[in-house]
């Protein structure tokens, strides 16, 4: 009886500990995921200030949707038109619950013209999001980092 009440008084004490480090492991795949694509949105603008993508008069120079980062874009400063490519491949949101959305629908995009507190969609990607609503260890809404 001694033994059941121990191993039920660790069971006790392993769960939540465990249901942290699961936390902790999927905001650590939060931070990372964010960081790649606003590091390609900033390379993105870089590369269009500095002329190697084409852009329209009225642009910003963001790119118009997160995939255009995975597809690539023609280097107009390339006299053979190689292709410019951001990211190998587009993260997923790990705090979004659904596997079978396509990962840029697991973002929030916020336009360049939109406000940084009421983030959304417009003609161009500036920022991302995560779409949860959860409260990281932080005491941070997800959808705040």
């Amino acid at each position: 009886m001694v033994v059941l009440a121990v191993m039920a008084l660790l069971a006790t004490l392993v769960v939540p500990v465990a249901e942290v480090t699961v936390q902790r492991s999927r905001e650590q795949e939060l931070r990372l995921a964010l960081r790649e694509i606003r590091t390609a949105i900033d390379a993105y603008k870089k590369a269009a200030d500095e002329g190697r993508i084409a852009k329209k008069a009225d642009s910003t120079g963001y790119p118009e949707t997160l995939e255009i980062l995975v597809e690539g874009v023609d280097d107009a400063k390339d006299p053979k038109k190689r292709r410019i490519y951001f990211l190998r491949r587009l993260p997923r949101d790990p705090m979004h619950a659904d596997t079978s959305v396509d990962a840029g629908q697991t973002w929030v995009k916020r336009s360049y013209e939109s406000e940084p507190n009421e983030p959304r969609e417009g003609k161009d990607v500036y920022d991302v999001l995560s779409r949860s609503t959860q409260v990281g260890l932080n005491g941070i809404p997800y959808n705040r980092w």
